[in-house]
Parts: structure tokens; sequence; C-alpha cells
């Protein structure tokens, strides 16, 4: 080993005398630069990776590489020099390791040198620096590669312009193997055979930060293969040399060149055959990555362990694609192959062209929805178009999702031209299909199988003689359910009636303090009664709701409804609560600009659940909803705010967007005014308000603004995107990291914001979490106008802070057990109306409507405060999707993980985490990017000026060094 350590100084420092190497590293810094910063245009593409880096490094290292082997062999036999090489006591394998080792340090040296890059990105935003390190890995196993080959290139010829052509030729066929620009040529199947070939495609798998096995072993083959292969050559270069012997001699010679060639020929064929060994090998790797994004988390196991029965996923991918849809194939292969080993046998996967069967393809038209997409293809000669499929089917028994490209990709673009293509979460949206199927065939048997433990109904019912009428016909009909649903349970199912007056006055303050309930009556029976069922599995409770239509039927919907909310294995309801659209606006484009649509929030919540628009003005809130949204509600009624308030107190979870503040927006300018909501007094009883002020940061994203500038003595209006500072960005710092509400959320804005207020002496009977904050440079303000005046304020277009800067409360969870805000007070579904009297008027038919107040809420009831009307409607997330990033679907992304904790969905949410586009780059002004490409370019030069340094004292040891090896030799 001592000697090939030699042989390398050796030859790297007759690299460093000359200027050979400062011309290799300077060149290579020079075009890793401009291509990461110019030809991929960085700051255009805003996502904090250093991808550009490696995106052309494959072709880079090519060229770069020839030109460093090329004179390795080749003018050694030139000069004649390689007969003094032979003749020394060192092997041949230990020569061609030495120089191997030499070249190959060098690279890694030239690759250090890029190092500034990750540094400097990881400053501009959040980097994962699994793709980083997975990139350097592919780097140096794909330069290992191509020094291999081009030192069996170099050994094999004289003229170095020779082995330069050769080895860039050898180089370039094995890289366009596996690269994507042979799909239009071959298709898919066929170019999927020719990945594995191909080092294109190995490289892609090792930089998006996986280490797997079997792509470090075919790097590894390759290398093996052509060092082999220059072992021999120089071998047979050695008996060439000595053919002059005698019989004997020769017959010697004879022998051992035989014995090299079986050798050389077994090395190989060893290092291929476990290549194909190796290929059904799926679980040796490695996943670099932060969110472990390519490797099938423990989430979608569990998923998978709830199949009662097979689970088909088929793949509908048509031969002929879009160039840029067809290396994607490969990868969603892979990844179904996983789910069918992680499950054990209950998931099957199966690719079909449909194209090539008429009858799958009439089933998948038909019967599931699923249709060709034409997509234009255009090259240097002519545009065609091709209809192609780009499909997943997830069926389970009856019940099927179809996951369509669409869902299934994220496109960034860069520039004018430039269109990234990756898929975005194969892995949750495959998932959230499973889940949706699965839970959408369960049965109510299977309901109580997945419960871990008996659960109790507890009905507080009077006896039946105190009851109304109505109501002990229903009691009759509810015993009948529950009779049904415990034979059904198989003993998971346990009854327990009690009337609380029997109890005595102990037992009805117990239930008072303990589950908030109280006596009911109706309008007209004045006679205070009973009638509280509930639902108990282990510590948890949930009230059983008393249907509108009191009938068999309804009674065991609303006990399943109550199961459902304490089963893990259904699919959840939300219920939306959000201002009635105009239905004139689509007449009227100025009515339409002061509506609040939340289209694109709802279709996104579609994806996991179900979700159903809730009118509560009758006071109630259907048993079917599991978690409520009340999106920028607008002077809400008393029977709406008591619908909320009993929701609560049954255990149910609220997520609330609203602010004393909305925007109205007009074509020429952005007005402020104020909204009542009709919540303050109801936030303000569990400690929570509002400072009558909007919340502005200089940590912001940019707004889209009419600016007139004058050209020529013209005055012209052109929009522009100029910091926003009621746009706050909030940033990793600005998050709570201890709740799995921002899993997967590097930064979001929050727009239009007002600071959230609390009460400390209220809520500290609460579990209460901050969860975003402004940044410390934050201030308040009041406006009327949100119009930034950059003439008036300066910069910021905003006054300056009257009071000190400071970060500001933007959203909260709060937790525990709320006391309801009508407590001690009747139920306002029982206040009759004042009739507008008048003589002869009818009297009023009889109402039997029953409500009681709910006073206390169990442990359970969650309520989440976004501090701001504006950041969830269509028309906010079109102005941020309009600047070109996809910070908005931060926006959508916290949404689901609030829906997902609300509901106690972590699986999903463990998963959700894992896209590929969210890490955006901070924003920064032209003059702060420039400061940082330039200062690339300026560590750059000084890390080539150590590296120059670092060579001269190189070259005063290497007379002395070169001796040294020639006498241990002759030794």
């Amino acid at each position: 080993m001592s000697k090939v350590v030699r042989i390398a100084q050796k030859e790297l420092s007759s690299y460093f005398s000359s200027p050979v190497a400062f011309l290799f590293l300077g060149g290579f810094l020079t075009i890793n630069l401009f291509l990461f910063f110019w030809v991929s245009q960085f700051f255009a593409r805003n996502i904090a990776d250093v991808r550009p880096l490696f995106q052309w490094m494959p072709l880079l290292l090519i060229f770069l590489v020839s030109a460093l082997t090329m004179k390795m062999w080749s003018e050694e036999r030139r000069a004649g020099t390689v007969e003094f090489l032979m003749t020394l006591p060192v092997s041949t394998a230990q020569l061609v390791f030495g120089k191997m080792c030499a070249c190959l340090a060098l690279v890694i040296i030239a690759l250090a040198l890029t190092l500034p890059l990750p540094i400097t990105v990881a400053q501009m935003g959040l980097l994962d620096w699994g793709p980083v390190l997975g990139g350097y890995v592919a780097s140096i196993c794909l330069a290992a590669a191509y020094i291999s080959i081009g030192l069996f290139v170099s050994a094999r010829n004289e003229n170095q312009i020779v082995s330069l052509m050769t080895t860039v030729i050898l180089c370039l066929v094995l890289y366009l193997l596996g690269s994507s620009l042979l799909v239009p040529l071959f298709g898919n199947d066929l170019v999927g055979t020719l990945q594995l070939l191909g080092s294109g495609s190995r490289f892609e798998s090792i930089t998006r930060g996986v280490l797997d096995l079997r792509d470090l072993f075919y790097y590894l083959s390759i290398t093996g293969i052509f060092l082999s292969l220059n072992i021999y050559a120089l071998e047979r270069l050695r008996w060439e040399k000595s053919r002059t012997g005698g019989e004997s001699q020769g017959t010697s010679k004879q022998n051992s060149a035989t014995l090299w060639k079986t050798l050389t020929a077994l090395c190989v064929a060893n290092f291929l055959i476990a290549n194909f060994w190796l290929h059904d090998i799926n679980s040796a790797r490695v996943d670099l990555t932060k969110n472990q994004m390519y490797s099938i988390s423990g989430a979608s196991k569990n998923y998978l362990e709830q199949l009662r029965e097979p689970l088909l996923i088929r793949g509908y991918f048509s031969e002929k694609t879009h160039p840029l849809l067809a290396p994607l194939v490969p990868q969603i292969r892979d990844l179904l192959r996983e789910y069918e080993v992680v499950s054990d046998g209950r998931v099957r996967a199966e690719f079909v062209d449909p194209r090539e069967n008429p009858e799958l393809e009439q089933e998948a038209n038909q019967k599931y929805g699923i249709k060709p997409v034409p997509f234009q293809i255009s090259n240097k000669y002519d545009v065609s178009l091709v209809n192609s499929y780009f499909d997943l089917l997830v069926l389970y028994g009856d019940k099927y999702e179809v996951i369509n490209f669409q869902e299934l990709i994220d496109v960034k673009v860069s520039g004018d031209s430039e269109i990234d293509v990756r898929l975005r979460n194969p892995e949750y949206d495959i998932t959230r299909s499973i889940k949706k199927v699965v839970y959408g065939f369960q049965t109510t048997e299977a309901l109580f199988d997945s419960l871990p433990k008996p659960v109790e109904f507890l009905g507080y019912i009077s006896d039946k003689e105190r009851l109304p009428e109505n109501l002990q016909q229903y009691l009759t009909a509810l015993n009948e359910s529950l009779n049904e649903l415990s034979i059904l349970a198989d003993g998971k199912f346990q009854i327990q009636m009690t009337a609380p007056e029997e109890g005595g006055e102990a037992l009805q303050v117990q239930l008072r303090d303990q589950y908030g309930i109280t006596p009911v009556r109706t309008l007209f029976s004045p006679e205070p009664f009973y009638f509280s069922p509930l639902l108990r599995l282990e510590d948890r409770i949930v009230p059983v709701s008393i249907p509108e239509e009191l009938t068999p039927e309804a009674a065991k919907r609303s006990v399943e409804a109550a199961l459902k909310r304490l089963s893990p294995g259904f699919l959840k309801t939300i219920g939306v609560i959000a201002p009635a659209v105009d239905p004139m606006s689509q007449f009227n484009p100025q009515a339409a600009q002061g509506n609040k649509n939340f289209s694109v929030l709802q279709a996104k919540l579609q994806e996991d659940y179900q979700v159903e628009t809730v009118d509560a003005k009758n006071g109630v809130i259907e048993n079917e909803i599991d978690l409520l949204f009340v999106l920028a509600p607008k002077q809400l009624e008393e029977k709406e705010l008591f619908a909320i308030d009993q929701f609560l107190m049954k255990g149910g979870s609220v997520l609330l967007a609203t602010s004393p503040f909305e925007v109205t927006r007009t074509q020429t300018a952005l007005q402020v005014e104020n909204r009542e909501s009709g919540l303050e007094e109801w936030l303000k009883e569990k400690g929570l308000s509002f400072e009558s002020e909007l919340v502005l940061d200089p940590q912001n994203e940019s707004y889209p603004i009419p600016v007139q500038r004058e050209i020529a003595g013209f005055r012209v209006q052109e929009i522009q995107k100029v910091p926003y500072p009621l746009f706050v960005d909030v940033r990793a710092d600005g998050m709570n990291e201890d709740t799995l509400i921002t899993s997967g959320i590097t930064q979001m804005t929050m727009n239009w914001a007002s600071p959230i207020v609390l009460d400390d002496e209220k809520t500290q009977e609460f579990s209460l979490t901050e969860l975003l904050k402004s940044s410390e440079q934050s201030w308040t303000a009041e406006l009327t106008s949100v119009v930034p005046d950059f003439e008036r304020y300066g910069p910021s277009g905003f006054p300056s802070p009257k009071k000190p800067r400071a970060p500001h409360t933007l959203a909260v969870v709060v937790e525990g057990s709320f006391s309801s805000l009508y407590t001690g007070e009747e139920s306002p579904l029982l206040v009759r109306e004042e009739e507008e009297g008048g003589e002869g008027e009818e009297e009023p038919e009889q109402d039997d409507t029953i409500s009681t107040v709910i006073e206390k809420s169990p442990e359970s009831a969650r309520l989440i405060l976004f501090a701001s009307n504006e950041f969830l409607t269509d028309q906010t997330l079109q102005i941020s999707a309009s600047g070109g990033t996809s910070r908005y679907l931060n926006s959508l992304q916290l949404l689901q993980n609030a829906a997902d904790w609300a509901l106690e969905d972590r699986g999903l949410l463990s998963i959700r985490g894992r896209g590929h586009f969210s890490r955006t780059l901070y924003p920064l002004e032209r003059a702060q990017q420039l400061t940082w490409e330039y200062g690339n370019y300026v560590a750059a030069l000084l890390l080539l000026l150590l590296v120059f340094i670092a060579s001269g004292i190189i070259n005063q040891r290497r007379t002395a060094s070169h001796r040294s090896l020639v006498e241990s030799f002759s030794a």
C-alpha cells in the first residue's frame, strides 16, 4: 500500500509542478459557477438546493477526466519510460492503482473547492444536506468509473489525442444509456433496461440523497472491470516486449498470458454477475434526506396493516409519452415495488400500456374516468401531439381512487424556458389514496375491530315517564339500535343507563362539573329532564347528539357518528363555515371583489377528507362533522355562535381564521375595513383577543403593485413586485417546532394579519401553544390603506413604528376543558321570537325542539386560531402564485397539517412533509443576490490560491521525494 501512495504522490507532484493542475481546477470551478448561477438560473429557480451543481456534473467530468487521463500511459509509451516502469520492483497492479489514486485525488480536491456553494445556499434557505452529500458521493463514484475507463484507453494508445477522443466517446455512451434522452427513440420499457446499464440514471438516483448498494456496486464494478483490463493491457505489453526469449521461456510466457486472460475474464464476469444478483435487493440502502422522503414510512406501513383483502395499484403509462415525464416512470415502479415488499403480499402492483390492451383502456375510460392527456412534443424538425397515459389506480374491493399526472408531479419554471419536472410526493399521494379506499370500505363490524378497547355507552337519561312523548319514542328506538350494535361488537360495546334524579344531588353536581351535563327542557315542557348520552373509550369522552329527526335510523346514525370519532379507521368529515358568495357577483366584477372564496383550500382538504359546507343558522352542527373550519366569519348570528360553542363543548375541534380587519380590493386601491366576526366575546372568554392594528415585518413576501415611472417625458404605469411588509414571511425561527402542525414547512406567509393578545390569567387553565410569530423586527400600525407610499414613508412604504419592535403572535393552539359562553343560561334555540302582532293571527304551532347547554367540554376539545381573514382566500393565494413561487402551497399544507393534528391522523401528517419544492429561498434583494454570487467567485479564487501555495511546498520536496522513491524501489 505504501508503494501505491508513493506513486500517487509522484503523479500529483508532477501535476502541480506544471500548470495542468491549476488549469484543471480553475476551469472546473469557473464552469461550475457559471452553470450554477447563469445557465441554471439559481435565483430564478428559488429553491434552496444545489441540484444545478450536480445536474451538469456527469458531462463535465467526461471532458475533464478524459483530459486528465489521456497522458497517463500514452505519454509513458511514447517516451519509452513504460519499459523502465516494468523493470521496477513494483507490480503492475500497484502502478495502476497509484495512477488511479492520483487522478481521483485531484478530482476530490476540485470537488472540495465547490463546497462554498452549498454553504452559501444554506445561508439563503433551509438546505437539506442529504442530497448534497449524495451528490458528492455520486460525483466521486462517477469520476472513479471515468478515470478507470480513461486509464485503460490510455494504456492501449500511444497518441494522447486518440486516447482523449476515445475516452470521451466511451464515457458519453455509458452516460447516454442511462439518460432520458433515449426515451423518444425506444420508449419506456426498453429505456428502463438501458438505464440499468448506463451511469446517468444511477448518478441521479444517488444525487437524490439515497445511497443504494446496487448503485454503489455498479460504479465499483465499472471501476473494477476497467482497472482489470488496464492491468491486463500492461501485462500484455510486457509479454510483447519480451518475446525474444527461448522456447522454454516462450512457453512460460504463453502459460502466464493464458492465466492472466483467465483471471481477467473471471474478474469481469464476477462483477457483471454480481450486478444481476443485486438487482432484486431493494432494502440495502440508506436514505440521507432529512425527512426520509424516499423511504416507505412507518405511517404507510400502518395503513397497509389495516388491509383485510388484496389491494391493487395499477399504473397506466403509455410507451410514448412526454420526455420530461418518462424518467419519472422508473421511480414510480421502484416505489410500488417497495409497497409490495413491505405489505407482505397484501399489495399487488402492475403496469399496463392502455394502447396495447383495448379492453383495459375501455375499462379505464368508462369505469374509472382515466383518459389520455395530450402533450405537445417539439424538436428541431417539427412539433407533434401525443396522447399519453400517466395515472395510478388504487383499487380495494369496490372502492377506488385515481391519481393523475397533475397530482403526481411538480413543475417548476425558471426563466423563459427552463422547466423542472419531478415527482411531488408519491408516497403521500399513494398512501392518501390507500387510506381513502380502506376507510371508505370499512363496515360497522370493522369499526369495532379497529378500537383498541371496549367502548362504554353512558346514558344519563331520566325515567321514561319524565320525558316528552317524542323522546319516549326515540328512547325506545335508541335502545333497539344500541342492542344491535352490542351484538355486532362482540363484547366491545357496553351499555350503562343511569337516571341522574335517582343518583341524587351528588351525581347531578358530578355530571355538571365533569361533563357539563345539565337538565334539558323544551319550549312547551317547562319540567326539566336529563337526556345526555355519551361514549367513553378509556379517558376520551364523545357526546352522542340528539338528531333533528327522532327516528330509529337517525338514532343509529347518531351513535355510529360518535363511534367514528373515537375510531382511527374511518374517513373523517370537515365542516366549513364560510361567508356566502353573492350570486350576482359573476355579473358584477366590482361586487366580486368583495367575495371571499375558499375553493382552493376546500379542494386541498378534499384530498384527505370529506368536506361539507355547513349552515349553522339553525343552531346545530351535524353529527357527521368531526372538525369545524370557520373562515373569515362576519357578524355571526346568536344561533350560529351557539352552534360553534356547543360543537367545541362536545369535544370537537374548531379552526378559526379571523381578525378585526378585512381588505377590500378595487381596480385602483386596497382599503382596510373593520370586520366584526361575532366571536369577539366568545374568544375573550377563552383568553384570546386581537389588537386593532396590522402587523408589518421587514421579513416579508413581495406584492405586485402598479408603479409609475417617467420615460422620455412620458409617465408609464407598470406592475412591479416590491417588498410588502403586510405579507409577513414567517420562517423556521417563528414557527413552533414542538408541534406536528408545522411539520415539513420551512416558511409561510401571513397576509394582512393582526397580533393576538393572550390573557395569561385565563389561558393558564389550558394548554396553549403559540404556533406562528413574526420576526423580532416587526411592528404594528393602524392603517386605512394598505397600498405602500414610498414617496411619503420611504423604502418600507408604511409609517415607522411608534412602539418598540417585537415579535407578535399570529396563530395559537389551545387545548383543554373549555367553559361554554352560555353557562347558566337558557339555550338560544328555546327562546321564541317575538310575534309581529296583530289581531286575527294564528297561534303558533307547538315547537318540540329539544336543546340543552353543555356547559363544559372534555379535555379533548381543541381551538386553533389564525389571526387573518385573508391568507387562505383564493384571491390572496393567487397573488402569491403569480410571483412564480410555490410558497402559497405552504399555507395550504399548514391547514392540512392542522386538520391531521386535530383529527389525530398522525400518519399522513408525518408523510406530507416530504414535498420537494417546499424549501424555497429566503426573499433577497438583487444586491444581496449579487453579493452571494460574486462572493462565491472570490471564495473560489482564494481557495485556488491556497492550493497554489500548498503546491509550492510540494514542488520544493519533489526532487527529494523522487530520489527517495527510486532508492526504495532499488532496495
